[in-house]
């Protein structure tokens, strides 16, 4: 079951890891190895976390890169399935198979 609404991991990252231990974006930036901007963008989500970013997490707070990843694919594709019904896409099925059950197949 997908979650509604997932928080972008950076909104976890700032409540879970960087408040509780009273780390500064600056402090954070610092230790991560990384630039205050770039922390900056994750931590205000106009940037999502790399595999890069999530091993660097892991090795800080003592996490796995996997879950990292794994909340930026869920936040990821929740946010294209907002826009899934403005695609245009043909199904597509094996030749000679109907991808509409109960009408006749085109005969192009």
């Amino acid at each position: 079951m997908r979650m509604h609404n997932p928080p972008h991991p950076g909104e976890v990252l700032k409540e879970l890891c960087l408040e509780p231990l009273g780390l500064s974006v600056t402090e954070a930036a610092e230790a991560l190895g990384v630039s205050r901007k770039t922390l900056s963008s994750i931590l205000n989500g106009r940037a999502g976390i790399s595999p890069e970013m999530a091993i660097r997490l892991s090795m800080a707070f003592g996490t796995s890169a996997e879950s990292w990843l794994n909340q930026q694919s869920i936040f990821d594709l929740w946010q294209v399935e907002q826009r899934q019904p403005t695609f245009h896409v043909k199904r597509l099925t094996p030749s000679g198979e109907n991808p509409n059950p109960g009408m006749e197949p085109s005969r192009s």
